[in-house]
């Protein structure tokens, strides 16, 4: 089975346009359910608006945010699948053109210390794992980084424990503050190595809103770490209230005997997600 480079480039343009113009159904779903929740009037007006802002960005074919993003694109690849064509310059070509056809802000520099702004987004950040089958899917996620800036990661030692996870987490959500343009998801990596634990983290971000971990331990964490976070009273937009984040999700990894790491990756309430899954042809 194969698949063309043209046919990826034209998918990833077209989910870049989607992911920033129509907040995912459970993102929605989640904000409405944090309206009824909400007991801070100011809280329960911000959550309003940020609905309010969503159904205008779907009608209207508008951006959510005017910050649209670096593209993190999640790539699972069928391992009986061919790519014809080199599949990182598909996947940047596609970006390109849909920030471009898509008049979506381009907010990539082509060095983090001379600042010079690529002027199409590219390059993107590509996740890519093999899986089996002849399928391929692609997940694009524009990554704000009023959000991003707001991660952190720390290397503990395993006699911290679950205690030492969660007071990190809470730290740097409470240190966040209003910045991340809560209320938020809160994407925790738990275990590996201090590189896969950042990833882990990103990736726990895609995750359908509020679908429990698959891990019991995982699902414990996250159950703790929601408490604890909207104990802090940051609220919607940083007003005050009682709903800071209306998910965490927790992945975890293996590790080694000697390490605890844990990243924490916060996405804003435009937790913006689209995929596809592409289908091979016969060669």
């Amino acid at each position: 089975m194969r698949i063309k480079a043209e046919k990826i480039s034209a998918a990833v343009a077209q989910l870049c346009i989607e992911a920033n113009r129509m907040l995912p159904d459970d993102v929605c779903a989640a904000l409405a359910k944090a309206a009824e929740t909400e007991e801070s009037p100011v809280g329960r007006q911000m959550l309003s608006s940020l609905m309010e802002n969503a159904r205008i960005a779907r009608t209207e074919q508008m951006p959510i945010c005017q910050d649209t993003g670096m593209a993190v694109v999640f790539v699972e690849l069928g391992q009986e699948l061919k790519v014809e064509g080199d599949l990182y310059e598909a996947i940047n070509a596609g970006v390109a053109k849909g920030y471009t056809d898509g008049y979506l802000r381009k907010s990539v520099v082509r060095h983090p210390l001379d600042r010079v702004n690529t002027g199409d987004n590219t390059p993107a950040i590509v996740h890519l794992r093999l899986v089996p089958g002849n399928k391929m899917r692609i997940t694009v996620a524009p990554k704000g980084f009023g959000s991003e800036n707001m991660g952190g990661l720390a290397m503990l030692k395993p006699a911290q424990g679950r205690k030492g996870v969660v007071d990190f987490v809470t730290s740097v959500v409470e240190a966040a503050g209003a910045n991340p343009c809560p209320p938020i998801i809160v994407g925790v990596g738990l275990g590996g190595t201090m590189e896969y634990a950042t990833y882990l983290a990103k990736r726990a971000l895609l995750r359908e809103v509020g679908t429990p971990a698959a891990n019991p331990l995982d699902r414990e964490l996250e159950i703790e770490l929601e408490r604890e976070i909207n104990k802090l009273g940051i609220g919607p937009q940083g007003f005050g209230g009682t709903v800071t984040t209306f998910a965490v999700h927790v992945e975890s990894y293996p590790t080694h005997i000697a390490g605890l790491p844990v990243a924490v990756n916060i996405n804003c309430h435009a937790a913006r997600h689209k995929e596809i899954v592409l289908e091979g042809e016969e060669e």
